[in-house]
């Protein structure tokens, strides 16, 4: 492919001063955005067309002074209007912006649609919000009449079809981001389905489209849930303008063309955005430029697709990523810009500290509010972004390596603020991010030359430039369980072990163990197969099993009885029928059976999508096994949980076609019988239990409940466990969650 350069048009503006504004958050934990503060924010803002001055930079609310229920709950007037007769009550005459997004609207900093909105609110614009329309009436998306500027659009903190879909594509009976957690409050493909419901009323009126489900759609991507590649979403939707990654910046910028008369067509300098452009000479005014396969090259071949996804992840950097242009038929072209720069501390903290509600909104009590939020109500995002690069993760394409954190300052100003809630019980829930233990850039390099193109920051070990040392955030969690009403924090979001494993010092290790550990430690080594750790872009087993070691001979010695529980993932990329049975020996030595098992789940952008649907690695164009048939799939989770009659016929299999009839008997390391148990629809066996462990229906003598199983786990739950708000995280954690 080849790169071009063209001067920038002379008819385009230049850019307007960027101005300070927080972070925007994607998931429920929060995802990383970018903003170049390059320049001070103005005071003010050019009158509109009607002649009302637009409101300068408003004046932060403080907490105390807002109006509360009786219990202490935020009152209506604390939200952001969805009603006209909210918008009555403000003395507005028409919103500058309508947000409209897939999820119930809960006004908190780790819901994307609440910080984008309070963004905008403090820079001086109105904004009104609609959340989860009927897209089957037209008259829903004129709820809060035409804005002034135009449309915002998110299918919300998680990817419409992951909240829809299981991995085996069959509907999910639950939403935990809507009243009540009801399915079906959502279209499927929500940016899609609502760009177009919007364009059907308001034709000329400009939407922008942004959030997880935009962002990771933003050029041509596989679609697991069809089985095939489709092109950008940008396309779609019928969107003017596509914000991708984290886009506090972006929106703002936007915000202030429109505000200032410029047409959208016309708004294509902004970093972190995408727009479609056509017709002849298109690509003069697009300039320092790689061209990527066009449409019908990534059709006709899959590498080609693969050579492209490679590009595209070159180029998330904020310093050395580039302009990308995808050509599509009839002179039709995406750009994508390059991403924009990280937040700094300051600017962190700001939108951290904007004047949320921080709850649900009130028209949502009588159904028992949104179950997403207990999740997250008293927990502390502490940073974004994740320099991890797990293969199977969203992170990387959606916010980019380069890690952005809070001050200490505002973390402990929040923790202060949730321990005076009324409802607060005295435990924080976590304290983190995308991965808890990274709260600092990961090299000094990386601020002013970028991250590493063809190299990663832990993999295949540890950069030797990596600063690892853990103690500011050991640090700050000692602060955090000082501070008066405050029993005890936890840290839930995970930790890299193999950054923690490389930090010299145990000072922060032994305070997460003394302290913000309940019993379980849940980690994630998805895998025992050094083969498919290698695919995943994880570290190799021994790095985990002395990770294991560490953390249990520091507990007896400071007499804590506490275990690790893994996260395991099945059929991923690489992963042949015999790293499946390596896998289930795994299981086999923790001594019980989880009862969640992660499936690889080809979720649009990750490196394993990629791989999924190509066959080979993008970064090295070798071929990579990929277990596609939905049989085989049945076989390498049912070797997991081969405890469960109900998997005896698909392990059975398993282990002949692996050859590992050696696991079939009666010994101490065999994971069935050769007689089938009961109820595992086979004629034979009673199924008397041995022991009182988990054992679906059967005893053999492979495995310890007591806990003698090696370092894959010792007691409790699976993954998920029995939360159904865990089970919600564990799916999102796929595109780009907490799971690390």
């Amino acid at each position: 492919m080849s790169k071009h350069s063209h001067k920038h048009a002379s008819s385009a503006p230049k850019k307007s001063p960027k101005r300070t504004a927080g972070p925007k958050a994607d998931t429920a934990r929060g995802h990383a955005g970018g903003a170049r503060p390059d320049g001070p924010a103005p005071q003010g803002r050019a009158a509109n067309a009607n002649g009302r001055g637009v409101r300068g930079p408003q004046q932060k609310q403080p907490a105390a002074s807002r109006a509360v229920h009786p219990k202490g709950r935020p009152a209506r007037d604390s939200f952001l209007p969805v009603s006209r007769a909210d918008m009555d009550a403000r003395g507005w005459d028409a919103c500058d912006f309508v947000y409209v997004c897939g999820d119930a609207y809960v006004d908190h900093p780790s819901f994307g649609m609440a910080i984008i909105s309070r963004v905008l609110e403090h820079a001086g614009y109105r904004v009104g919000i609609i959340c989860q329309p009927d897209w089957t009436d037209l008259a829903s998306i004129s709820a809060l009449g035409e804005p002034r500027l135009g449309f915002l659009v998110s299918a919300g903190n998680m990817d419409s079809m992951v909240n829809h879909y299981t991995v085996n594509k069959k509907p999910r009976h639950e939403d935990a981001y809507t009243p009540g957690g009801r399915a079906g409050a959502r279209p499927n493909r929500a940016v899609t389905v609502y760009g177009n419901l919007i364009r059907r009323t308001y034709k000329d009126k400009p939407i922008i489209i942004g959030g997880i489900e935009a962002s990771l759609r933003r050029l041509a991507h596989y679609d697991y849930w069809q089985d095939k590649l489709k092109r950008s979403v940008l396309l779609d939707s019928g969107a003017d303008l596509l914000i991708y990654g984290m886009g506090e910046h972006a929106i703002v910028e936007i915000a202030d063309a429109l505000a200032g008369g410029l047409p959208a067509s016309q708004i294509t300098y902004v970093d972190g955005t995408a727009y479609r452009t056509s017709g002849a000479g298109a690509l003069d005014e697009v300039y320092d430029y790689e061209l990527l396969p066009s449409w019908d090259e990534l059709e006709a071949d899959r590498l080609a697709y693969a050579h492209s996804f490679n590009i595209q992840q070159q180029n998330m950097d904020p310093i050395t990523g580039g302009r990308l242009v995808e050509p599509y038929p009839n002179g039709v072209y995406v750009v994508q810009n390059p991403p924009s720069a990280p937040l700094t501390t300051a600017e962190m903290d700001e939108v951290a500290e904007l004047p949320y509600a921080r709850h649900w909104h009130p028209d949502y009590d009588a159904a028992g509010g949104i179950p997403a939020f207990d999740e997250i109500r008293f927990s502390i995002s502490s940073n974004r972004g994740c320099f991890g690069e797990c293969s199977f993760c969203a992170l990387a394409f959606h916010q980019g390596r380069m890690l952005q954190v809070r001050s200490r300052e505002s973390i402990i100003r929040e923790a202060e603020a949730l321990a005076r809630d009324p409802e607060f019980k005295g435990y924080i829930n976590d304290v983190g991010g995308p991965t808890a233990n990274f709260f600092k850039p990961t090299c000094k390099k990386q601020l002013t030359h970028g991250v590493c193109k063809n190299r990663r920051c832990l993999w295949p070990s540890v950069c030797r430039n990596m600063d690892t040392n853990e103690d500011e955030y050991a640090e700050l969690l000692r602060d955090l369980r000082q501070i008066p009403g405050i029993k005890k924090v936890f840290v839930r979001s995970g930790i890299r072990f193999d950054y923690t494993m490389a930090d010299a010092s145990d000072k922060f290790l032994v305070e997460l163990l003394q302290h913000h550990v309940s019993g379980q430690l849940r980690l994630a080594p998805e895998h025992v197969s050094d083969a498919v750790l290698s695919v995943m872009g994880k570290p190799r087993r021994e790095v985990y099993d002395a990770f294991v070691e560490r953390f249990e001979r520091l507990s007896a010695e400071y007499g804590l009885k506490q275990y690790v529980v893994p996260y395991l993932i099945s059929s991923h990329p690489g992963s042949t029928m015999k790293e499946a049975v390596e896998l289930a020996c795994a299981v086999r030595d923790m001594g019980y059976m989880p009862e969640q098992v992660q499936d690889f789940y080809p979720t649009p952008s990750t490196m394993s999508t990629c791989m999924f649907y190509t066959g080979v690695d993008p970064r090295t164009m070798e071929n990579v096994y990929i277990p596609r048939d939905p049989h085989e799939k049945a076989m390498q989770r049912a070797l997991i949980q081969y405890r469960k009659p109900e998997n005896y016929k698909l392990v059975r299999e398993a282990l002949l076609r692996a050859g590992r009839e050696d696991l079939i008997g009666y010994g101490p390391k065999c994971l069935i019988r050769p007689v089938p148990p009961a109820g595992s629809g086979s004629k034979g066996g009673t199924g008397k239990k041995r022991d009182g462990g988990k054992r679906g229906g059967y005893g053999h003598a492979g495995g310890n409940a007591a806990g003698k199983g090696g370092a894959y786990g010792r007691t409790g739950k699976g993954a998920a466990g029995t939360n159904p708000h865990a089970r919600n995280r564990a799916a999102q954690g796929r595109q780009g969650a907490n799971r690390h």
